[in-house]
């Protein structure tokens, strides 16, 4: 029970064609509609998608899109039912397969060229199933902090979809028990854990406290039971895994590493690389290190 606490604590926080703008100037994305997703482009250039993850905005990515506009057109996707946006047809029933048909869509219907997508936490999980589903529509993928089958770490090594079903269940029932609009001091905490950077969290924490709790409850449910894993053999684009060992794990660091790369073991050619002194945001807790790491995954 100790083990599977310290789970759920830490993967609740998991619990987010116009001419191109000027740089550093966001718009939304003209002509695309969504009862999802919105949109808004930044820079010029070749294209890049940023995906929040779970309860996120598409802020935590700020930082990232003012490095890399003046070189490229990014494209900022915020979910529906996150930090403050309207909930739409997020409201019930899965999210993350979903959204990720709707960036699909919105990669077909702007033309876009095979852009390279980083995904965030449940961002990752999205660009997963981009990428797997659609493998002519991305160019290159881009995971941060994320497994293909969060299941198995609920479950253990034989986990399936059916075996942690009960558990998805009662955790998205607990988590619809919530009042809306109110950020409890176990949610402050996971959120902590993490962040790193202290002067980051009162902003994640607002993004947790504007999040539909019905949508978050869903979303974590689905991301729960969803095991992408036989699918990974579908991603032709080439693949970048980042990914920190959470404080408070509850296995060794040897035992983590080891657990991550088998996660991604039918993806040989996948680069998977640990950062250091990071907690799970880690494009705000190491971002030098993190734009090191885009930079090279969107050069090579």
């Amino acid at each position: 029970m100790k083990r599977r606490g310290l789970l759920i604590g830490a993967l609740l926080a998991l619990a987010a064609c116009a001419s191109a703008p000027e740089a550093g100037v966001s718009s939304p994305q003209a002509g695309f509609t969504s009862d999802r997703i919105s949109v808004v482009t930044r820079g010029a250039g070749r294209d890049v998608i940023l995906i929040p993850g779970l309860s996120s905005s598409r802020d935590v990515w700020n930082t990232t899109a003012d490095a890399l506009d003046e070189n490229y057109r990014v494209h900022l996707v915020q979910l529906n039912g996150f930090a403050g946006a309207p909930v739409g047809a997020n409201a019930d029933g899965p999210v993350s397969a979903p959204v990720a048909e709707e960036i699909a869509r919105y990669i077909s219907e702007n033309h876009l060229n095979r852009p390279a997508v980083i995904g965030h936490s449940m961002g990752g999980s999205i660009g997963m199933m981009l990428a797997a589903r659609h493998p002519d529509a991305v160019g290159k993928l881009m995971v941060v902090d994320m497994f293909p089958f969060m299941g198995a770490m609920f479950g253990g090594p034989n986990a399936t979809p059916e075996t942690v079903a009960p558990i998805a269940d009662q955790i998205r029932g607990a988590m619809r028990m919530a009042p809306q609009g109110v950020v409890s001091d176990q949610t402050r905490g996971m959120i902590t854990s993490m962040v790193r950077t202290e002067t980051a969290r009162p902003e994640i924490i607002e993004h947790a406290r504007q999040s539909n709790v019905g949508v978050t409850a869903n979303a974590f449910h689905e991301l729960i039971v969803t095991d992408l894993r036989p699918e990974l053999a579908n991603i032709r684009a080439p693949l970048t895994v980042l990914y920190v060992i959470p404080p408070q794990a509850p296995i060794t660091p040897e035992q983590y590493d080891g657990f991550m790369r088998a996660s991604y073991a039918s993806v040989p050619t996948a680069r998977i690389v640990k950062i250091e002194d990071s907690y799970h945001f880690i494009m705000i807790d190491q971002f030098d290190r993190f734009m090191r790491e885009v930079n090279t995954f969107l050069v090579d």
